[in-house]
Parts: C-alpha cells; sequence; structure tokens
C-alpha cells in the first residue's frame, strides 16, 4: 500500500492526462456524430436523433451497471485498471469505426451501420469511464489530496475538451485533401479527414490511458460504493433540494447542448463561405480559453465578491443575454466572425461558471438529505450528475436534429452547396431563420425556467448551510458518549 503522502507529480501527471485523452473521444463523439452521419453521409436527420438519443438514455441507464460490475471485479491488477484499459481499446476502436462508414453503404444499411457504432461507442465508453472516476480513492488518501487530484483531473478534461474543438475541423480539412487529392468533393474531403482524424485521436487515446495504467497503483483494499438507479430516483423522492439542482442541470445542459449541436451547420450554412470552417475554428478557440477561464479565473473572483446563489443567477443571465445578442447579430451582414466574439464571451463564460456552481449546489444538498433524512447520499447523489447531464445530451440532440429536419438543413442542401461553391447561398433564407432561432430561442426559453424553477424551490442559502452545519454539529455532539 502507497504511503499516504506519496501520491507524486507522476501519479497526477498520467491521471490529468487520461483524462485529456478521455475526453477528447467523448467530444469528437459528442460533437461531431450528427453531422458526420446527416451532413456528410446524408442519414435523415430524424433517424439520427432518435439513435443519439435512444443509445444516450440507454447509457445513462448502464452506467450503474457497469459500476457494479467494477465493484465485483477481482484480479492481481486491481479492480479499476483492467477494466480501464479493455474499454479503452474497444471504444478507440470502435471510435475509428463509427468514423470509417463503408462509402457503399446508404439508406437503411447505413442508418444501422449508424446505430450499431453509436450504441457500441456508448457501452465501450462507459466500460472505461466508470473505473476511470471511481479509481480515485484507490490510489488517494483522501482530503485535500483527493479533492486536488479531482479537480486537476475535470481542468484536464475541459483541456482534452477544448483540444478536439480547436483543432477537428482543420485537421479534417487538411487530412481529407491530403488523402483524397485535388479532385475530391468537398464530401469526401470531410469523410476522409473524420476517418483519419479518428484514428489518430484513437491512438493517441490509448497510449494516454495506457499511461495511466502503468504509472497507477491500486491499493487492494479500497472498496467502491456503486448507486442503482433505483437509489437515485429514491434519493430524488427523499431530497427536494437534490430534485431542484438536477431539474436545473437538465434545462442548462439541454439548452447547451442544443446549440453546440447546431453551431456548425450555422458557421455552414449561415455563415458562409468556401472557408467557414476557419472562422468556426476561431471561435472555437476563443469560446474554449473563455470557458476554461471562467473556470479557474472568474468564478473565484466574483466570489470574492458575491455568494454562489447570485453567481448562478448572474451566469443565468449572461448567457441568456448572449444568446438575445447572437439572435441579433444573425440578421446583421455577420460580415466578420469577431462579432460573434461578444456574444460567445458571455455564453461561454456563464457555462463555465455555470458548470462548477452546479457542482457545488448538488454538494450542498448531501448536507441537507443528511439532516433530514438522517442518511448522508453523498455517493448516490454524485453519480446522479452524470446520469443526468447525458439524459440532458440526448434529449438536445434529439431537439437539434428535428431543426435540421424541419429547416431542410440536410445531405440534399449540402450537395447543392458543394456544386455551387457557396454554402450560405443554396440555404433558403426561411431555413436560415429557423436554425437561427432554434439555437437561440429554445436555450433562452430553457435558461428562463431554469432561473424560475430555482428561485422558487431552491433554499440553501448562505444561511441556511450554516444553520445545517450547526445543526449537524450539535447532533454528532449529542450522539457522542
Amino acid at each position: 500500500m502507497m504511503d499516504k503522502h506519496s501520491l507524486g507529480a507522476k501519479e497526477k501527471l498520467s491521471y490529468g492526462l487520461g483524462a485529456v485523452g478521455k475526453d477528447m473521444v467523448y467530444m469528437l463523439s459528442a460533437s461531431y456524430v450528427l453531422y458526420y452521419y446527416q451532413d456528410i453521409l446524408g442519414v435523415s436527420p430524424v433517424a439520427m436523433g432518435v439513435i443519439l438519443m435512444a443509445a444516450r438514455v440507454f447509457d445513462a441507464f448502464n452506467d450503474p451497471v457497469m459500476g457494479v460490475i467494477v465493484a465485483k471485479t477481482k484480479t492481481r491488477w486491481g479492480k479499476f485498471r483492467p477494466w480501464l484499459l479493455i474499454g479503452t481499446l474497444t471504444n478507440a476502436v470502435v471510435l475509428y469505426i463509427m468514423f470509417s462508414a463503408p462509402p457503399s453503404l446508404d439508406g437503411a444499411g447505413l442508418t444501422a451501420y449508424a446505430a450499431a457504432a453509436y450504441i457500441l461507442w456508448g457501452v465501450t465508453y462507459t466500460m472505461m469511464d466508470i473505473p476511470y472516476w471511481s479509481m480515485i480513492p484507490a490510489f488517494t488518501e483522501g482530503g485535500r489530496e483527493r479533492e486536488s487530484l479531482t479537480t486537476l483531473a475535470r481542468s484536464c478534461a475541459g483541456v482534452g475538451s477544448a483540444i478536439i474543438t480547436i483543432l477537428t475541423m482543420i485537421a479534417v480539412q487538411n487530412l481529407g485533401r491530403a488523402v483524397g487529392g485535388p479532385s475530391a468533393s468537398a464530401r469526401e474531403v470531410e469523410r476522409l479527414g473524420f476517418q483519419y482524424f479518428s484514428l489518430a485521436v484513437a491512438v493517441i487515446f490509448v497510449l494516454l490511458i495506457v499511461f495511466t495504467c502503468v504509472s497507477i497503483r491500486e491499493k487492494s483494499t479500497v472498496d467502491m460504493e456503486t448507486a442503482s438507479v433505483g437509489q437515485m430516483f429514491r434519493a430524488l423522492l427523499s431530497n427536494d433540494q437534490t430534485l431542484t439542482v438536477v431539474v436545473a442541470i437538465v434545462l442548462i445542459n439541454c439548452s447547451v447542448y442544443i446549440t453546440s449541436n447546431l453551431v456548425i451547420y450555422f458557421f455552414k450554412y449561415d455563415f458562409g463561405g468556401s472557408g467557414w470552417y476557419n472562422a468556426y475554428t476561431l471561435f472555437n478557440i476563443f469560446g474554449g480559453a473563455v470557458q476554461i477561464f471562467s473556470m479557474m479565473l472568474f468564478y473565484p473572483f466574483l466570489r470574492r465578491f458575491m455568494n454562489s446563489l447570485r453567481i448562478f443567477y448572474v451566469s443565468l443571465g449572461m448567457a441568456a443575454a448572449g444568446y438575445l445578442v447572437l439572435l441579433a447579430l444573425a440578421f446583421t451582414d455577420m460580415s466578420s466572425v469577431f462579432l460573434l466574439f461578444i456574444p460567445a464571451f458571455f455564453i461561454f463564460a456563464a457555462n463555465g461558471m455555470l458548470t462548477v456552481i452546479v457542482t457545488v449546489f448538488l454538494a450542498n444538498t448531501v448536507d441537507y438529505g443528511e439532516l433530514k433524512n438522517g442518511r448522508r447520499d453523498e455517493s448516490v447523489i454524485f453519480s446522479m450528475q452524470t446520469f443526468v447531464v447525458k439524459l440532458a445530451s440526448g434529449f438536445a440532440a434529439f431537439a437539434a436534429s428535428v431543426c435540421l429536419q424541419v429547416f431542410s438543413l440536410s445531405s440534399e442542401a449540402a450537395s447543392e452547396a458543394e456544386q455551387t461553391m457557396d454554402f450560405s447561398a443554396s440555404v433558403a433564407q426561411s431555413s436560415r431563420i429557423g436554425l437561427r432561432m432554434t439555437m437561440t430561442l429554445l436555450p433562452i426559453a430553457g435558461l428562463i425556467f431554469a432561473f424560475f424553477w430555482f428561485r422558487k424551490h431552491y433554499i440553501l442559502t448562505d444561511e441556511k448551510l450554516a444553520e445545517i452545519s450547526e445543526k449537524r454539529r450539535e447532533s454528532s455532539l449529542e450522539s457522542t458518549p
């Protein structure tokens, strides 16, 4: 067993790098699988929406099952690392398969291929994601060390997501042209680009996780707490404050994910131009940087002057204001991507702070639940966060796909754009207006709903938390012999 102060730089680095690779893979799938199958290969938007929503809902319910399997595993290498390595290797292979659909497939065959590949990708990702986050107690001693490592891993995960957000379309275009040659069509360039870019990401993913597995040493005595779906729902029903926070998380994430699924279509069909992906990449570089800085610097700065509840409401207002500005700018000439940096600042900064704040609020409900119900459902409540985020992403993907179907932003429009080399001119004005309104007004509605829901139901102010802490302290003293 490791000495309680022996967690060194190598272990921290290796664990953090694992998070970078893990979230590179996740972001590539979450942000581009709809675009790849719907816009490049021509699968029906509604069919893709159903596939994505069903797979994410299934994946959310599959998390607790995988947790039980990992908890019951006993090998000479520990219970976490074998599944981490197996899940990584299989997920990397499936990632490449998912972005390498055979060109000969079309119609029902291509739809079936997309469904099988995406569902299998979700299962294999869960196979490595659950042990990755659950293994922290296996090589840390708790307290500050554990909190510090979790924070580091979350930050590294953000870096992995940012790398994919920034590099994907530039890498896809360059790789596709290099492989396809000068005679390749725009669609063929993207198809080949995604195939080889996914291979590069898969290889990096495997290398980084292997480094994690080799560098980390598990303690054989550690137990893993797992939460079943039934326990999650019982915790929700018995703890009104957990229910309040969970509903807010769903609303906020649905709002954000609707926009993130549609923003690539906005740049391709609305902002337009044959070099639209350069503007898209620049926009993502700026937004990703703002989001990371808001988590690491802006939130701690504001926390000096106001409580978390006030920052939460300010963040909701910032995000809604950013969407309103984006909607207004969408009806102007939009000749420069730098104008879009204005709404991007408000939206990405708000999203970064909200990511931190809802985690803090969820932690607050643990103490509240202990006082109210006489039990501390810490592991159950935190397992619920991943569960509801996956549900929200599934619903958002379906909403985005319906928008693409209703407003005819499909592969037919892509073919016309390819022939004219003017992506925006080939799309009807009504379709562009529909896209603008879906990616702005729906998120605004979700954020407004979250504001009024939270204001009505959330009671855990700083004063209330201090009162709960005092009552818990008194109860602890009374129970001490």
